[in-house]
């Protein structure tokens, strides 16, 4: 998305609002979203409506990519982006409430890793697209947003189709209420708030990859190759690693959020020591790194999202995800921070934090239960 607004024109004012969009709309809204969630007795209908706007959202940017460009085309994007990122909240608040109730306990982490191995899969073919010169790039970018779209409202019939047993529906209530609710719950659950330290801590494995990239660009010319195997390195690392990860996963969720975060420390250390000794502008050494941080980041995902389901019961796991999801939406809009780190004292020091908070995340998931 970020090189299309740039090859149509329009102003780098919007490169700045992609994440902050994507990433707070899709969170922050979840803890009031998650009290109407609660009121009903089958929440499938949620999760489809979401998926529907989204494919509609993503045909709206590739319509747009068509016809518009300049700050034109910018603006629709924003506009497109706010309402799939408000529709992303309502899939996320209501996907590990469905899958708990319609897949048992011991085969929710393999589920999920494998519908990630697929879908990285089909990124991967997308990437070496990308990457050849058969195709118009912009063509090709325009094109993988109609079938994004046309995936998610695939999606969306699909996920109708779910026999889903009719849930609990007590809890409702207004913003204020709401806000002392889990205030209360926040005090009185102390596994919940170990656990969302840790994910807050693990987010560093999620904002490493574009410094690690700003770091080797310090050293070498190769702005434009290292994009790619970044793309592919994630994609790749999703493939491999998504489904052996989800079957761990269903054993222990605790210890996928403890190696994942070692590996992630461990990698990041390792791409500061290969920035000092002047190695890190070697062919093998950014896609090493990055191969091996994508593989402990869907490690995290893949954890934080088994770990979460099982914790909860089926009258709370709605608001504990939506509790969840809004404070680490909030620790992500403060997590700007770390760009001015970067330009005041240097990538690196921010690649220490980063390891820093990985290895934190090590200690926090092991005080965490076993839930499996």
């Amino acid at each position: 998305m970020s090189w299309l607004i740039t090859h149509l024109g329009a102003s780098s004012f919007f490169l700045g609002l992609l994440v902050p969009i994507r990433e707070a709309g899709a969170l922050l809204p979840q803890l009031f979203t998650a009290q109407y969630l609660r009121s009903l007795k089958v929440r499938k209908w949620v999760w489809t409506i979401g998926a529907f706007i989204q494919g509609l959202s993503a045909l709206s940017i590739a319509i747009s990519a068509i016809f518009l460009e300049g700050n034109s085309f910018g603006w629709a994007v924003v506009i497109s982006l706010i309402t799939l990122s408000l529709a992303r909240s309502l899939c996320s608040v209501s996907y590990k409430d469905v899958l708990g109730k319609t897949i048992s306990k011991s085969k929710r982490g393999t589920t999920t890793g494998l519908a990630t191995s697929i879908s990285a899969g089909v990124v991967i073919v997308f990437a070496a697209l990308l990457t050849t010169e058969i195709f118009e790039k912009q063509s090709i970018v325009i094109l993988g947003l109609f079938l994004a779209s046309i995936l998610w409202l695939f999606a969306s019939f699909v996920f109708s189709t779910l026999f889903e047993a009719e849930g609990a529906t007590e809890g409702g209530g207004n913003p204020i209420s709401i806000f002392h609710e889990n205030i209360d719950l926040l005090k009185s659950d102390k596994q919940l708030r170990l656990f969302i330290t840790t994910r807050a801590l693990l987010v560093s494995s999620a904002l490493a990859p574009p410094f690690m990239v700003a770091l080797t660009n310090e050293s070498s010319d190769s702005g434009s190759i290292n994009l790619g195997i970044l793309l592919f390195a994630s994609s790749l690392a999703s493939l491999l690693s998504s489904y052996i990860w989800g079957r761990l996963a269903d054993k222990s969720s605790r210890l996928v959020l403890l190696i994942s975060g070692a590996v992630s420390c461990i990698a990041l250390l390792f791409t500061n020591v290969s920035y000092a000794n002047g190695t890190l502008s070697s062919f093998w050494a950014l896609p090493l790194f990055l191969f091996t941080l994508m593989i402990a980041y869907q490690g995290v995902r893949l954890g934080r999202s088994t770990y979460l389901v099982d914790m909860a019961s089926e009258e709370n796991r709605a608001m504990y995800t939506a509790l969840s999801n809004t404070i680490i939406g909030i620790f992500l809009l403060v997590s700007a921070v770390f760009g001015y780190i970067a330009s005041s004292l240097g990538i690196d020091v921010v690649l220490y934090v980063f390891a820093t908070m990985a290895f934190g995340a090590c200690i926090t998931a092991y005080k965490l239960d076993e839930v499996q």
